[in-house]
């Protein structure tokens, strides 16, 4: 066995990498429609899929529409930056080809079973392998235009979420209470899809077990979590010298 630490933004990188690899990505990109729906993790697996297909150009820097930063930053009441002019739509790919600026709300129609939505959540239930999104929007966002594919044509959702984004709550009991008329702030929607955080990652690129042990730290490690890798002696070795090499991934930051 071994432990390991991950920042949230090498955590970002790893499930990534892992994405880049799964099955039904792989056979998407081949013959199907992936959508990487805007967000900061789902920044870093759109970087990782285009650069391997061999397309150029894009930036995570503000592929995201919101976001949970300090007070008195450069955000409005619902998270979204205040200069929106450089968002570039969501990251979709068809037949391996980026469809540059192209968003979820104009393809959504158009996707069928076999192809793949990878969405962002807010929150994560770990035990019930559940996750939620928090809604700022009165048609409730980006999930509003997936729902009808998955729900009604099977299309494929991944939620990649970091397990910074862990809570130890009944999701569906707290959106519950979120979404009542008198409640005030955002809503919350608990989604159902493959759950793909650090643990799956792992699982995926390297064929080991990972569980989550102690979390927490300063300095930069705000956020990280300590990781207990078991399994084949040399897979786990070869995961842990791995993972070891995204431990200076720089922490996310718009601006860069």
């Amino acid at each position: 066995m071994k432990q390991i630490l991950l920042t949230p933004s090498a955590g970002k990188r790893l499930i990534a990498k892992a994405l880049l690899t799964h099955p039904s990505i792989q056979r998407a990109l081949k013959n199907g429609t992936v959508v990487i729906i805007a967000g900061t993790t789902n920044g870093y697996a759109a970087e990782e899929i285009l650069n391997a297909i061999g397309e150029n150009g894009f930036s995570r820097k503000r592929f995201f529409r919101g976001l949970t930063m300090p007070h008195a930053m450069e955000v409005t009441n619902e998270g979204r930056l205040a200069d929106e002019s450089q968002f570039p739509g969501d990251a979709v790919i068809v037949k391996g080809k980026w469809q540059k600026g192209k968003t979820i709300a104009e393809v959504a129609d158009s996707l069928v079973e076999g192809d793949v939505i990878v969405k962002g959540a807010n929150a994560v239930d770990l035990i019930h392998k559940q996750a939620a999104i928090l809604i700022g929007h009165p048609k409730a966002g980006t999930i509003g235009y997936t729902i009808p594919a998955i729900a009604g044509r099977r299309v494929k959702l991944i939620v990649a979420v970091g397990l910074e984004k862990r809570v130890n709550c009944d999701l569906n009991q707290i959106a519950t209470k979120l979404n009542e008329p008198e409640a005030e702030g955002y809503r919350l929607l608990p989604i159902s899809g493959e759950l793909f955080t650090e643990l799956e990652a792992i699982k995926c690129l390297f064929g080991v077990n990972a569980e989550l042990f102690a979390a927490g730290g300063v300095c930069g490690a705000e956020g990280a979590c300590w990781l207990l890798l078991s399994g084949n002696k040399k897979q786990v070795e070869y995961a842990e010298k791995t993972i070891k090499l995204l431990a200076n991934e720089p922490a996310f930051d718009f601006k860069i």
